[in-house]
């Protein structure tokens, strides 16, 4: 998988880059079947307010391109692990969602599949 980040409005340090790493890292997994050269995933950690302190003031969003198709996820939170964690978090649901659409054997032909198989 490779991997842009982009920060907007803060500092991009080691340790916050090495922590968003290691979360998408987690991601991998569930693109088994892809090839790896083919997911591209852009990452983007901004903070959108400098003058609130408190309350939702950082922002997280991924776009993970998987053969072609665009998968998209936004947080907002008020702390940028946080935000991280939970796009990680729904990423994983879009992706499995992904993969439930795309697989053969989910399309409700199971009988063909089978025949195809010789195990009917």
């Amino acid at each position: 998988m490779k991997l842009n980040l982009k920060f907007t409005g803060l500092d991009s340090t080691l340790a916050i880059k090495t922590y968003i790493e290691d979360a998408m890292a987690v991601l991998e997994k569930f693109l088994e079947r892809v090839n790896g050269d083919s997911i591209l995933a852009n990452v983007e950690l901004a903070r959108d307010t400098n003058h609130h302190n408190k309350g939702d003031v950082y922002h997280a969003e991924c776009n993970l391109s998987v053969n072609g198709k665009m998968l998209r996820v936004v947080c907002e939170g008020s702390d940028p692990r946080v935000c991280v964690d939970d796009v990680v978090d729904r990423m994983k649901a879009e992706i499995k969602k992904h993969n439930a659409i795309s697989r053969p054997q989910d399309s409700g032909a199971q009988k063909d599949l089978r025949k195809l198989r010789g195990k009917d």
